[in-house]
């Protein structure tokens, strides 16, 4: 039997989706749904386990609620919408409290207040194994700015990431914040020259190369510019385990900094509001970073993958 392929998947559901009321459908952080009025809703969800996304014997209910909300903002920002509502479910392991569930439920009402989202309602079940929360979010286009999907990068775009990379194990998978108003500065600033955009969830390397896939194209990373993303955690984690602080800003995944593809010019950036780095260039193929000494060396797209 053949094992589950993350990738396939998605590609399999991605090309029954596109019918219908879809705008766009399966393959993006969120889906668009044609409704009755011109610019319609978005839609999308996220599952967190109990030893996948967090670890109860380490995390605060509090924290744990508040992540599985973010993870839903974050997808949001990712295609510069404005969250509007969730929806909050959980599989309970049995023998936990009511101030357990409470508190897991006011960490994820902050996180949706903090964005002015609201929570609305949800599902609740009981079972013998470890924790499990499902969020749906529902969002709305903001006046002006159309979506940015993934898809749109071009030849000559610049890549950039809204922060430092990698490291997230030690603490920011738990405590990022969502990047929703960056992600509106940027579309109202940039326009048409916005052309793709993504949270960086499973590693820089594997969005990256989602990316490029949907758009077409490939990418060439500067190591000195991803260097400068580099992380204190990164730094700090590289030290623990031996691994570069590069590899780690490259492939750790959980940073929740937005990925962009975008027609601007290196003495603009600063100027656009928002912290950018820019790490490289989107080019026609290929998939390679330019090392100090001017070699290119050929990346892999390493990050998380679900098996």
């Amino acid at each position: 039997m053949m094992r589950f392929d993350e990738a396939r998947f998605v590609t399999a559901l991605s090309r029954a989706s596109r019918r219908g009321r879809l705008r766009i459908g399966v393959g993006d952080d969120l889906a668009w749904v044609q409704g009755s009025g011109d610019r319609g809703f978005l839609l999308g969800a996220d599952m967190l386990l109990d030893g996948v996304h967090f670890d109860t014997r380490r995390h605060t209910m509090r924290a744990i609620g508040r992540k599985a909300v973010a993870c839903n903002l974050s997808d949001c920002a990712a295609m510069a919408v404005r969250p509007v509502a969730t929806t909050v479910s959980l599989a309970l392991r049995r023998g936990m409290t009511m101030r357990q569930a409470n508190d897991l439920m006011r960490g994820a009402a902050a996180a949706a207040k903090e964005f002015d989202a609201e929570i609305a309602g949800g599902d609740t079940t009981v079972w013998d194994h470890p924790l499990a929360v499902d969020v749906a979010i529902v969002a709305e286009p903001y006046a002006r700015v159309q979506p940015v999907q993934r898809d749109g990068a071009r030849a000559g775009d610049r890549i950039l990431v809204t922060g430092p990379l990698g490291g997230s194990l030690l603490g920011k998978h738990m405590t990022f914040t969502p990047r929703v108003g960056e992600a509106r500065r940027l579309a109202l600033r940039l326009g048409a020259r916005l052309h793709a955009m993504m949270d960086v969830s499973d590693g820089l390397l594997l969005d990256l190369h989602r990316m490029c896939a949907a758009s077409r194209v490939g990418a060439c990373l500067v190591e000195e510019e991803v260097q400068e993303a580099v992380s204190a955690a990164a730094r700090r984690a590289a030290v623990r385990d031996g691994r570069s602080a590069l590899d780690h800003a490259l492939s750790d995944g959980e940073d929740f900094e937005l990925l962009i593809a975008a027609a601007v010019d290196d003495s603009e950036i600063r100027r656009l509001g928002v912290p950018l780095i820019p790490i490289g260039w989107v080019r026609k193929s290929g998939f390679v970073m330019r090392l100090a000494s001017g070699r290119m060396r050929q990346l892999r797209p390493a990050g998380y993958v679900h098996r």
